[in-house]
């Protein structure tokens, strides 16, 4: 299994003004390919171990199991989680609604509107103490939002995430320095998935 970094779905400057071209090309090009490479150097270590139809959430989810963790498999986590992450992040967002209607109805149904459910999910982006992420999932059916520390991932408890909001500062210090809240404000308007 080798990874590959994806191409972003849009030019580095189409989330302007909201979302600098500079962090852009930071956050993709050097932390995301970052992720990737470390990942492909951990998944080179496993070889033969893996089995031939594995999928990277499908080994994720399988973590916990896999007993104490050693150093190869804490970079596992890390680096494949940093990935996975970033590949959501990318795909949620564009400088156009792409409005995902079955999802919009679930989370009015779940949350009683979008924008209690846009208050919950800033309070778990805000509330995150350091590094991590906030999330949208899927829980066996069952929307939840939640949020995780540095790169941990929603598969790692099998939860299949559907929006997540990086939250590590180098998402967003360029342009928005120590101001988290106004970051997340922002970041509303560019999450195409949504109103």
């Amino acid at each position: 299994m080798t990874i590959t970094l994806p191409d972003l779905p849009y030019e580095y400057n189409a989330l302007e003004p909201y979302i600098d071209e500079e962090t852009m090309r930071i956050h993709h090009d050097k932390h995301h390919q970052g992720y990737v490479d470390k990942l492909n150097a951990v998944l080179e270590k496993y070889g033969d171990k893996m089995p031939k139809d594995a999928t990277l959430e499908g080994l994720m989810e399988q973590f916990h199991s896999m007993g104490e963790p050693n150093v190869d498999d804490i970079s596992f986590k890390n680096n494949g989680g940093g990935h996975l992450n970033h590949t959501l992040f990318w795909s949620i967002m564009g400088p156009e609604k792409e409005i995902n209607e079955e999802l919009q109805e679930d989370i009015k149904s779940t949350f009683g509107s979008i924008d209690s459910f846009k208050d919950e999910f800033t309070q778990a982006a805000l509330s995150r103490f350091g590094s991590g992420w906030a999330w949208l999932v899927d829980n066996n059916g069952e929307l939840e939002i939640y949020s995780t520390a540095n790169q941990d991932s929603p598969y790692l408890e099998g939860h299949k995430p559907l929006i997540g909001l990086d939250v590590w500062e180098h998402a967003y210090y360029l342009k928005y320095q120590n101001k988290r809240a106004d970051y997340i404000k922002a970041w509303w308007n560019v999450l195409k998935v949504i109103e």
